[in-house]
């Protein structure tokens, strides 16, 4: 069984920082790519940060220069750390991991999400 627990998320004022983690149980890690996607209300689901197997990082134009994505391999866990937070950076935040079976195919598997509220 694969679980992915987020934590790390809250309130923050304008201008803050947060750091989310998502710990990924099951012997899957090593294996997948990672991600951070978020999801604010009434708006579709959308990719904040990517790392690959290899540490390879990718982000949204929206919060490149603010937000770092890493990886922990020993640990399991993938860190998105969020600084200079803007209020449209509130929404729901989660951890999506593709776990590679083979070089082109994977299974995807989410977390449950975690709130990022960011207001003054």
């Amino acid at each position: 069984q694969v679980q992915l627990v987020e934590s790390g998320g809250g309130l923050v004022q304008p201008g803050g920082s947060l750091r989310l983690s998502c710990a990924a149980s099951g012997n899957i890690f090593r294996h997948s790519a990672m991600g951070w996607y978020r999801q604010a209300s009434g708006k579709q689901r959308e990719l904040v940060a990517h790392i690959s197997r290899g540490g390879n990082t990718d982000y949204a134009d929206s919060v490149k220069g603010r937000f770092t994505i890493s990886r922990d391999n020993a640990k399991n866990t993938v860190y998105l750390q969020m600084n200079i937070l803007r209020p449209e950076d509130t929404a729901v935040y989660y951890c999506n991991a593709k776990h590679y079976y083979n070089n082109n195919d994977f299974d995807d598997y989410w977390g449950q999400g975690t709130q990022v509220t960011v207001s003054s």
